[in-house]
């Protein structure tokens, strides 16, 4: 019998009626391409899903022995880089991690100074069996001191200079009046800032007011909540605070870790 032309270009394909659209039968190499794209999507889904599992675990370990370490009211936020997590759990360290902290209280007796927020940058980070202890091959990090908590721990009114690097420090006393004197802020060893090159700025430095200044610029200023292993290596003013700059190799973040 005849065929036309039509009949053998449609030969083998699914006919809906007049206007309908043609529509070919996937073959069986199609069906099983589209199978091993599906299954290779599922196992790359499910891959990463598991990876975000160990992700959030060792960031959670690493929070628990940072706020053990540090006596944080609150969880610091934990971030661990790369991909894939679970080859650098595997090899025993993680290749980079941010951590930024809120509200490290105050250490010590004398002029104590709480830390407003700490971000922390470890490289080479190993976690030990216990959950509040970790340790980082290096470290930077930076403390940012507001000038409401400097104020607290000088005991005389802190903020901001006219010049980068310096801030202007007030005292006032009853029937005497206000002082303001200019200092110069910059980073002295053992992880103290020091406070140098005072010039009057506003008022009469009287005996009295000229005490207190001195009683809070005299003498460095110790940084004793900070991770041990970490040192001070600048220190710049800002319109809010004032932010310290460390640096460490080989630090490890453990109950009572904060520097002397």
């Amino acid at each position: 019998m005849y065929q036309s032309h039509r009949d053998e270009e449609y030969a083998g394909e699914a006919y809906y009626g007049e206007g309908s659209v043609y529509v070919s039968p996937l073959t069986r190499t199609k069906r099983r391409m589209i199978i091993a794209v599906a299954s290779l999507v599922a196992l790359l889904v499910g891959g990463v899903a598991v990876d975000r599992i160990a992700a959030a675990r060792a960031e959670s370990r690493t929070a628990e022995a940072f706020q053990d370490g540090m006596g944080t009211a609150d969880r610091p936020s934990v971030h661990v880089r790369g991909f894939p997590v679970l080859n650098q759990l595997a090899a025993g360290s993680l290749d980079h991690v941010d951590l930024t902290a809120h509200d490290i209280p105050a250490d010590g007796s004398t002029r104590p100074l709480p830390v407003t927020r700490l971000t922390v940058g470890m490289d080479g980070l190993k976690t030990s069996g216990s959950a509040d202890e970790a340790h980082a091959d290096s470290v930077t990090a930076t403390a940012f001191l507001s000038y409401a908590d400097v104020s607290s721990a000088l005991g005389v009114r802190v903020s901001q200079g006219d010049e980068s690097g310096r801030v202007d420090a007030t005292a006032g006393l009853p029937l005497v009046g206000d002082v303001t004197v200019s200092a110069s802020v910059s980073a002295a060893g053992g992880n103290r800032i020091a406070f140098t090159d005072v010039r009057a700025e506003q008022g009469e430095l009287l005996p009295p007011l000229k005490s207190l200044l001195d009683k809070a610029l005299d003498e460095p200023v110790p940084l004793q909540n900070v991770p041990e292993g970490l040192r001070l290596r600048s220190v710049t003013t800002t319109e809010d605070g004032i932010d310290a700059r460390f640096t460490g190799r080989s630090v490890t973040f453990h109950p009572d870790s904060s520097s002397a």
